[in-house]
């Protein structure tokens, strides 16, 4: 009998973790209590070369929110009709895992991941050298394990990560960072919680969320997505935060290529 290996299968018996969530710890939405301020970015954790089987891939954390990524190719393009003579082709894929959020999730994909990968792909294709890989096709998977918010910047991040581990030329490494703006405070890099707030609440005035995907190096913006009603002055505002919030995760993402090329290395000769 065929076995569904992709299926991430649980325990027979579990309880339900909204059972050992205190509503007494939540943040609230507007504010932030605690060491980080309101333009800080969470700690990050990175390390490359974890999927033995993919050409490259990349692991990251940012407080609670948990992505791997894995990419494979440079390989043929499988419809004749899609290949391009003069240059490469990236596809994405962005799931959530079902025990990702806090209300588990169908494994099949759904129209958020659907829109969440169209936008990883539009954030990432700027920094990738397409032209290097005619009639090929580069392939970038992208799986959240554990859902607390920016999960569309961090992923940004971590695929980069993923192509530049396993050798894909690039212009530039591409970082991702998420902001919510409340009428006159701005949240750099909000949790779970703190999206929610703006969700159940409803976008009023001056209220939204902004994510910019860019490329250090080069200084230029390769993805924007925002949300909300914003007046123009706050949106620029808020993409120039984003972008020094790019800015401070970049010597992490150096440190966690360097500790990988390094690995990868040949001892020297003695």
């Amino acid at each position: 009998m065929p076995v569904d290996t992709k299926r991430i299968r649980g325990p027979e018996e579990s309880q339900s973790p909204l059972l050992f969530l205190s509503p007494d710890k939540a943040p609230k939405a507007s504010s932030r209590q605690g060491v980080r301020g309101n333009g800080e970015v969470r700690p990050v954790f990175a390390r490359c070369g974890l999927i033995s089987q993919a050409k490259g891939s990349a692991y990251l954390e940012a407080g609670n929110t948990k992505i791997i990524c894995s990419v494979y190719g440079p390989r043929e393009i499988e419809r004749k009709d899609e290949t391009d003579m003069k240059t490469g082709r990236l596809v994405c894929d962005f799931r959530l895992a079902p025990f990702s959020c806090l209300k588990r999730g169908a494994w099949i994909q759904g129209s958020e991941e659907r829109d969440l990968s169209q936008t990883l792909l539009e954030g990432l294709q700027p920094g990738v050298c397409l032209h290097r890989y005619p009639r090929s096709q580069i392939e970038v998977n992208v799986m959240v394990l554990e859902n607390d918010g920016s999960i569309l910047a961090h992923a940004v991040t971590c695929a980069s990560m993923a192509l530049a581990d396993g050798g894909i030329e690039m212009y530039d490494v591409v970082l991702g960072c998420a902001l919510r703006q409340n009428r006159n405070t701005c949240l750099v890099d909000p949790s779970y919680s703190e999206e929610c707030g703006s969700w159940l609440e409803g976008y009023g005035e001056n209220q939204g969320c902004v994510t910019v995907a860019l490329l250090p190096n080069l200084n230029q913006v390769s993805g924007l997505n925002a949300d909300g009603e914003m007046r123009e002055d706050t949106l620029a505002d808020a993409v120039r935060t984003c972008m020094d919030g790019c800015h401070k995760l970049y010597p992490v993402l150096q440190q966690a290529l360097t500790r990988a090329v390094k690995k990868k290395a040949p001892p020297p000769e003695k």
